[in-house]
């Protein structure tokens, strides 16, 4: 375990480097992840940050993405994977688990786990992942203003980012009514929005950005509209795209395939090619230097 003062460097750094990104218009690309291995994964591939995706960590606890885990697991989750990798993490924290006070609480849990920042969406609470297809409902926009005013006066660090997530389009709402309350929410103290969107195409975020103005950083999730790509985003002047599911999903296809191989062939041979060594494996857990570490 890294120590106390290394922890608070990197920290640091972390949330730095973020806002630094989004001063400077670099695409942050960001992968999700639930756990250490996951986040190594994604840095070891090359992406700019790691998002500590509640729908991956609910699903790794075998829950669905509806609030049913508690501020406690996901900042337990998030603090392992700050901890595995050297990029920015940023938390995706639901509503903020409840209230105005909760937000707060969840504010300085994050902080204190190391958290780049914190992305608050404008759901009621118990929250429904924003895919499944009743039950998506929105605060009013000036209590979620309030909630962000909260949490944003018990942020410790500087240079913490706290992001605010409008669910209108998820909810049926018009391009006005996401574009209001993303002003708002900036006007709130959030130093960025994320807009997201489950239409097939792009046209939602593409409308969005057109009429923004750039007035501060824009995340996106193109989980179902798959064809936007980097560049396609980058264009449009979006700040941050998360792959937020995308590695839990080839993770699911990927075992099930394996371990119906070994039922169906009785052995793992025919398996062995396809899959990571164990020298693999020890490299990404860092087995080599824990070894060395004990002088072996």
């Amino acid at each position: 375990m890294t120590s106390a003062p290394h922890d608070a460097r990197r920290t640091a750094r972390g949330a730095s480097a973020l806002r630094e990104a989004f001063v400077t218009g670099k695409l942050v690309r960001t992968a999700g992840a639930h756990d250490g291995l996951s986040a190594r994964l994604a840095q070891e591939a090359g992406f700019d940050a790691v998002w500590a995706s509640g729908l991956e960590i609910s699903a790794a606890h075998g829950l669905p993405d509806v609030s049913l885990l508690g501020l406690a697991e996901y900042v337990a989750a998030a603090l392992i994977i700050r901890r595995s990798v050297d990029i920015p993490v940023v938390a995706d924290c639901d509503t903020g688990f409840g209230g105005n006070l909760n937000a707060a609480y969840t504010m300085t849990r994050y902080e204190e786990a190391g958290a780049a920042g914190i992305c608050i969406e404008d759901k009621l609470f118990p929250k429904r992942n924003s895919f499944v297809n009743s039950g998506q409902k929105l605060l009013e926009t000036d209590e979620f203003c309030r909630k962000l005013e909260v949490a944003k006066r018990a942020q410790a660090h500087l240079d913490t980012v706290l992001v605010a997530r409008t669910e209108a389009f998820i909810c049926g709402m018009g391009l006005q009514e996401a574009l209001t309350r993303c002003h708002r929410y900036v006007d709130a103290g959030a130093d960025a929005v994320l807009v997201h969107s489950k239409d097939s195409t792009c046209k939602q975020i593409v409308s969005f950005m057109r009429s923004w103005g750039r007035r501060a950083p824009v995340v996106i999730v193109p989980t179902t509209y798959t064809a936007f790509s980097m560049d396609e985003a980058r264009e449009a002047g979006v700040s941050m795209i998360i792959y937020a599911n995308q590695g839990m999903r080839t993770a699911i296809a990927a075992m099930r395939r394996a371990w119906a191989t070994v039922l169906a062939e009785g052995s793992t041979e025919s398996l062995e090619m396809q899959i990571a060594s164990i020298d693999d494996l020890f490299a990404i857990s860092g087995m080599h230097e824990w070894l060395e570490r004990a002088g072996e």
